[in-house]
């Protein structure tokens, strides 16, 4: 003799599975349909981002060095910023780079940037603070700096000057450019040099 509860037994099982199912389905289209518009805004606003700064001023040494060499840099008539002033009106010092003390990218890259472009003379100067007692001075150091230009498609980021330099023992403090920009982030002709002139301002680190 068959038991009907049997029958609702087995009727309710699968009901419960065809619920289940259905909400699954539209769990999946909800998520699908809602792709499209999250992605494509990530990638827009990642293009729309400009670049931070006006003036960037970026010194590089070899990564293999644990050498702690010191970016220094002069807008017109402001202050001098290096890691003992990390800010001035124009200019700021994103990262003081020790070497390779607590820096897991073991990139040396020190880089600063100005809010604006000011018309007048730049300065910028390298500092070998402290040197590698494996792989002792000379130590070479690139030297770039660009300018953030409006374009048809937006900011972009221009190189204007670059070079690399040398420092020759530990302490040394060069000159590595000395520029005049126009209002529009143009070198003025005749204006680049490297004499010397002091920036660093003494402190510890």
């Amino acid at each position: 003799m068959l038991d009907p509860f049997d029958n609702h037994d087995e009727a309710g099982g699968v009901l419960f599975r065809d619920v289940l199912s259905l909400a699954l389905m539209g769990f999946l289209a909800v998520i699908v349909l809602l792709l499209p518009y999250i992605n494509p805004r990530g990638k827009q606003a990642e293009a729309t981002i400009p670049p931070p700064g006006n003036v960037i001023v970026e010194i590089t040494w070899a990564s293999e060095l644990n050498a702690d060499v010191d970016l220094w840099i002069q807008a017109p008539n402001d202050l001098p910023v290096g890691y003992s002033n990390k800010g001035a009106v124009f200019f700021n010092l994103l990262r003081d780079d020790l070497g390779q003390y607590m820096d897991p990218t073991m990139i040396n890259h020190e880089v600063a940037y100005t809010r604006g472009i000011i018309p007048g003379e730049y300065i910028v100067n390298i500092h070998a603070y402290r040197g590698d007692h494996g792989k002792p001075p000379p130590m070479e150091v690139r030297c770039i700096i660009s300018v953030k230009l409006d374009g048809k498609d937006g900011p972009m980021v221009v190189p204007i000057l670059g070079t690399t330099a040398r420092l020759d023992y530990v302490g040394q403090e060069i000159t590595v450019f000395r520029f005049t920009l126009d209002e529009k982030g143009v070198v003025q002709a005749g204006s680049v040099n490297s004499l010397y002139k002091p920036l660093r301002v003494y402190g510890s680190k």
